[in-house]
């Protein structure tokens, strides 16, 4: 028999927290970063300007991530607070319905009438909030928003998405460097999502496709807007 850390190792979901939010800011950092890059490249024929735009963008763009990403998270703690404590004041009060209506939850998921009311009373005994929390309000230990996390996940892995493009600028030979750029960020956004798909336990080819759609629309968009409306610089 496997212990049961090796079995619960086997899934996935306990790195939905951290791998959504790293997934998102090397996706962003890529994406937004060869964006930037094309865009001011399709409208600049020199070097310098292409290459102060993408550093900008990669320090602001890792300081919104990073931001954005705690504040939202942050903003569904105070709601899983909110609802705890509200439990609580529930459970003081009135203890017999909230055991119905964890009774009735249990039901509502399969279990008779009587061991519905049985389980609910023993883990009521056990741990009332904490059965609660889990069963009524859908808060665990893996769904629970952690906002620090979340924060330098997402802040970190928009810079290490964001640095590949910036390479490509400082390196690729100016001379059609746009589609150098293209033809890069599409390479790193399939390897990214392969890997985040590995990571993940989800299909390989269809995460790489959706991240490669999607990054080619918003980097051809950004070419086509650097051209429009470019000015040789």
């Amino acid at each position: 028999m496997p212990e049961t850390n090796n079995y619960l190792d086997a899934h996935y979901i306990h790195r939905s927290n951290w791998l959504r939010a790293a997934v998102l800011g090397a996706n962003d950092g890529i994406i937004s970063i060869a964006s930037i890059a094309i865009g001011i490249a399709a409208a600049s024929s020199s070097r310098e300007p292409v290459i102060l735009s993408t550093v900008a963008g990669l320090v602001a763009g890792a300081l919104s991530m990073a931001a954005g990403e705690y504040v939202s998270v942050s903003s569904q703690t105070d709601v899983e607070k909110s609802d705890i404590e509200r439990e609580k004041v529930e459970l003081a009060e009135m203890p017999e319905i909230e055991l119905q209506r964890l009774a009735e939850i249990y039901v509502k998921r399969g279990l008779k009438k009587e061991t519905a009311l049985l389980v609910a009373k023993e883990l009521t005994e056990a741990d009332a909030l904490g059965a609660h929390v889990r069963d009524e309000l859908g808060i665990n230990e893996i769904s629970q928003a952690k906002p620090i996390q979340a924060a330098i996940a997402s802040g970190t892995a928009f810079v290490c998405g964001g640095v590949m493009p910036l390479l490509g600028v400082l390196f690729l030979p100016m001379n059609n460097i746009v589609y150098y750029l293209y033809a890069l960020a599409i390479l790193f956004l399939s390897f990214l999502g392969g890997i985040a798909a590995k990571t993940g336990g989800s299909n390989v080819f269809r995460a790489i496709l959706r991240v490669v759609f999607w990054g080619s629309l918003a980097m051809g968009l950004t070419a086509l807007v650097g051209r429009l409306f470019g000015v040789n610089v």
